[in-house]
Parts: structure tokens; sequence; C-alpha cells
């Protein structure tokens, strides 16, 4: 007989053929070791994005608002993470971090939207 050992343990694993894991501690220890840098990478880009949507929320408390880009910078808004881009016919472009959106405008000023 064929005894396997847990790949995080080192244990002798009991049961069918194929288990890899003596427990289900050890298979997600595993598990989370293997894909901690995706995960780190996604969290972090996950808060960035969590962090500009609460700013833009905060200053945007009618749906319409205008800011400037000293008032963003101030709070900690990042320009470099957001989850879409709209460009309109007349060549503007806004920027959405889901339905909260920002449009720059003349003298380093921005227009807040909230998308309906």
């Amino acid at each position: 007989m064929i005894t396997k050992e847990c790949l995080e343990c080192k244990l002798p694993v009991k049961g069918r053929i194929d288990k890899k894991f003596c427990s289900d501690y050890c298979r997600n220890s595993y598990n989370n070791k293997v894909n901690k840098d995706s995960k780190n990478l996604i969290r972090n880009i996950n808060n960035r994005l969590k962090k500009n949507y609460k700013i833009l929320s905060e200053l945007n408390t009618t749906g319409k608002t205008k800011v400037t880009r000293t008032q963003l910078y101030d709070k900690g808004f990042d320009f470099h993470f957001f989850t879409s881009i709209y460009k309109t016919k007349t060549g503007n472009t806004y920027f959405y971090i889901y339905d909260q959106g920002y449009l720059a405008l003349e003298n380093e000023t921005f227009l807040l939207i909230k998308k309906d």
C-alpha cells in the first residue's frame, strides 16, 4: 500500500487515492500560500477603488459637484484607479468608479457626477 504525504504538513494522507491534504486546514493553508501574490494585488486594487469611491461619494452629495484637484488629493484620491471610461460625442472623457464619475475641467477643477 502506497501512503501519500500531505502537501502542506507532510503527514500521511488517509482516504481517497487522489486526496492531497490531510485536512481542510492544510488545504486552505497551502492554497493561501500559493495564491498569496495574486490575492494581494487584487486586494490592494480593490482597496484603492473603495477609497476613491468613498472620496467621490463624500464630496458629491448632490449628484453634481465641482471640486479642485487639491481637494481630491488632500483626501487621498488616486487618479490611476477607476473602473470605466466614458467618452461623449463632444469629446469629453468621464472616468468612473462604479456609479461615481468625474470629468476634468479647466483650471484644475473637476465635475463630479453620479450615474443614475
